[in-house]
């Protein structure tokens, strides 16, 4: 199992259900610079970065796209392909080289829904990632909006 501070997703998957995911999985690469994905766009696939970074990002009226995080080694990029309506909710732009395994969306929800166990299994980590980078924006917001040592811990 992993640490509470990582946010991949094979790496917290039982042995068999990894397994089941990885056969699905395809070498990519993208270029940096390159735009994997527009916030608004339909998210049907996802991907697990093997090295590279890349930055999500919101889209802001009148402003350059706001960066909100930076993903990297092992890191699951996209989540919007598991809930409906199946839109992405941020933007991601590879911010150096990036080599990862892209994953069929459709293929993969396929899978949770004809087996159970597996889709608790991805379903509940990928919750899992959510949650965990919900409560780093959440720092984050607090140390830049928030009284002078909000984030702190009592």
């Amino acid at each position: 199992m992993t640490t509470a501070t990582t946010t991949g997703l094979l790496d917290a998957l039982p042995p068999q259900a990894c397994e089941r995911l990885t056969q699905l999985g395809r070498e990519v690469s993208f270029p940096a610079g390159a735009r994997i994905f527009e916030e608004g766009q339909r998210a049907d696939r996802f991907w697990i970065i093997h090295t590279g970074s890349v930055s999500l990002d919101l889209h802001v009226p009148g402003r350059r796209a706001a960066v909100v995080e930076t993903l990297g080694h092992g890191d699951l990029l996209g989540w919007s392909w598991l809930l409906p309506p199946y839109n992405w909710h941020l933007g991601a732009q590879a911010q150096s080289p990036v080599r990862a395994v892209e994953f069929d969306a459709t293929i993969v929800r396929a899978l949770c829904e004809a087996d159970p166990v597996f889709g608790r299994a991805v379903s509940r980590r990928v919750a899992e990632i959510v949650a965990r980078r919900l409560q780093q924006a959440r720092t984050r917001l607090l140390d830049l909006y928030g009284p002078a040592g909000s984030s702190a811990a009592p």
